[in-house]
């Protein structure tokens, strides 16, 4: 039997969840939701499956075993609860919401109700991040010293124009960090570690009408003792591919968007230069640099395929909603050490008190 996939939300991003589970063998997107009937029923006439314009009634079709939900950041909770409730699996667009508080509300409800929950990072599965996370594990760094995430984007004024939502922290949870970088912060932090200690500083500088930053840079120190940076930017024209760099006492390697870039060990192997010419060329897409939908769904695909897999043996999905939580509290500890100009430390005890952002 097919496992049947709703999607929530018939925006830009759930076209790119319908190609992915159309790429997964004994899977189909059965039905969709949107609470506004046209976007509904274009979305499912595309995809050939069902339309609803109620929430509860799709999640009481049998025919749906796992929801994806594509709605704006800051209105992934409610739908993830009712998702919980009826029994069905949680697959959530990042970020995985826009405060603590809301993201363990998702964590709690589906662990309550025994559901897979996981939260899309896609960059995690590309080939290039995957062999990046081995040379990591497997000691090829030596001590981890530096890394450094880099996403210098550019976003027009029409594009935060275009949507009543873009740019609000209230339903965008935040700006070039929230809803651009945080794939690279979790990439980062996947790599290095845990962030123990953050120092930044962010500004509004090219943008009008919004309430959220274009420009971050943030100082990071890891809970292993290495230090690195994180740049994010939706206001540097043209735009270029987004970047990861590791370095360590025995060696040093980078990734722009899926190539690598850079694979130089103290202890070469026989196949570092193999490996190098083999992961050169490997990006086919804008990346998201410049255009959002300039993007791949092939990320997807193999994260779709990991949450079945969990949601087959029973086990965990690479990315659950305590790994989705982490790029979530890094950011925000962005915000407010920049809003504070002091350091700020994690763990997190709790939502930081943001001036410019009430709690909700």
């Amino acid at each position: 039997m097919a496992i049947g996939f709703g999607i929530i939300g018939c925006g830009m991003i759930a076209s790119f969840h319908a190609k992915a589970v159309g790429d997964l063998p004994d899977a189909r997107v059965a039905a969709c939701y949107n609470r506004t009937p046209e976007k509904a029923d274009r979305f499912a006439e595309a995809q050939g499956c069902k339309a609803y314009y109620d929430l509860d009634e799709m999640l009481a079709d049998p025919d749906v075993h796992v929801v994806t939900i594509c709605t704006p950041s800051g209105a992934h909770l409610e739908p993830a609860l009712a998702a919980a409730k009826a029994g069905k699996h949680v697959i959530v667009e990042k970020p995985l919401e826009v405060t603590l508080d809301r993201c363990d509300a998702i964590i709690e409800a589906c662990e309550k109700a025994g559901v897979v929950l996981s939260t899309i990072f896609p960059s995690r599965f590309h080939e290039s991040s995957q062999l990046l996370k081995q040379a990591v594990d497997g000691g090829r760094f030596g001590r981890l010293t530096l890394g450094d995430a880099l996403v210098k984007w550019y976003r027009s004024q029409e594009y935060y124009d275009q949507g009543a939502w873009r740019g609000t922290w209230a339903l965008d949870g935040g700006g070039a960090l929230m809803n651009q970088a945080i794939h690279s912060v979790d990439l980062l932090t996947w790599l290095m570690g845990p962030v123990s200690e953050i120092v930044a500083a962010t500004d509004t500088l090219a943008h009008e009408r919004i309430e959220v930053e274009d420009v971050a840079v943030a100082a990071v120190r890891f809970a292993n003792g290495a230090l690195g940076v994180i740049e994010a930017t939706t206001a540097a024209y043209p735009g270029a591919l987004k970047k990861v760099e590791i370095h360590g006492s025995r060696g040093s390697a980078s990734l722009e968007e899926e190539d690598i870039k850079t694979w130089d060990f103290a202890e070469a192997t026989d196949d570092d230069k193999a490996l190098l010419e083999r992961m050169t060329g490997k990006t086919h897409t804008g990346g998201g640099a410049a255009d959002p939908a300039a993007i791949g769904h092939h990320g997807h695909t193999m994260h779709f395929a990991d949450v079945l897999k969990a949601i087959e043996t029973g086990g965990k999905p690479l990315i659950d909603g305590h790994e989705g939580r982490r790029s979530v509290e890094i950011i925000l500890a962005i915000y407010k050490a920049a809003e504070t100009g002091q350091a700020v430390k994690l763990p997190l005890e709790s939502d930081p008190v943001l001036k410019a952002r009430p709690l909700q």
